[in-house]
């Protein structure tokens, strides 16, 4: 059986797969060196399949100068929306980073071979809970999804417009920083009032040696109320995924 495509087909599955092989090289949570480069490959271009019949209506002329210029057009595209992806789901991560430091696991650092490099143990365990929690409550569909929708907001022979994603990027930033704040708030909140428990326990009692205790207490607490929090998070997730769906619609105008 022979397949026949046009010039037109072919150009628009390349410009599309090109963007989609940006944004999963940058957004969560294709973005790891858990899913190897082959199979992020083959991924885009199995998405670029099923967004060539609505792209090919804006793809370029099958010439090298256009190509040349939509292919760059398409990295920037896809980085930018990966990066804006990335930025948002940071939030759970720097939460886990926050209650490693109230809680005393800052001092320990523990090397991540799926991102090469050196990371707080809560930190990092919070950004792979957030990546399990991703796929298990298929927020990986509502991301995709989002995304999959720029072809027909910002099609191929468009451009993004660069003060729509000035304005995502510092919408993201603050989102980011308030959803850090609102996962990490009541366990800091509860280490920070343990602190000044034994602070005054030691005026109290300066013959009791509180340091003896407040290291397993911290630890204590720690590993309990980020148990408790384990319920909260699937919400959480969901949440981010509608936001960045959200927000990735905003900008590219639909």
């Amino acid at each position: 059986m022979n397949l026949q495509f046009s010039a037109t087909t072919l150009v628009t599955l390349l410009l599309a797969s090109i963007r989609i092989t940006a944004w999963l090289t940058i957004a969560p949570p294709f973005a790891t060196a858990g899913i190897p480069r082959t199979v992020r490959t083959m991924l885009a271009v199995a998405l670029a399949l099923t967004v060539t019949p609505i792209a090919a209506a804006h793809a370029p002329p099958a010439e090298l100068g256009p190509i040349l210029t939509s292919a760059v057009e398409q990295v920037v595209i896809g980085g930018s929306l990966g990066f804006i992806t990335r930025m948002l789901f940071s939030a759970i991560e720097s939460a886990g980073a926050l209650i490693d430091l109230f809680g005393g696991f800052s001092l320990a650092f523990a090397y991540d071979p799926l991102s090469a490099t050196s990371t707080s143990i809560f930190g990092k365990f919070y950004g792979l809970l957030a990546t399990v929690l991703i796929f298990a409550t298929d927020a990986h569909l509502i991301i995709v999804q989002g995304f999959l929708r720029t072809f027909s907001s910002m099609p191929l022979d468009g451009s993004i417009n660069m003060s729509q994603l000035g304005s995502a990027l510092v919408h993201g930033l603050t989102a980011m920083f308030i959803a850090t704040l609102q996962i990490g708030a009541p366990l800091i909140a509860v280490l920070f009032l343990a602190d000044l428990a034994l602070g005054l326990l030691s005026r109290i009692s300066p013959q009791l040696n509180v340091f003896s205790v407040s290291f397993p207490l911290k630890i204590m607490l720690t590993l309990g109320l980020v148990g408790l929090s384990f319920t909260l998070l699937p919400q959480v997730v969901m949440d981010m995924a509608r936001s960045t769906t959200s927000m990735v619609t905003q900008i590219g105008g639909g």
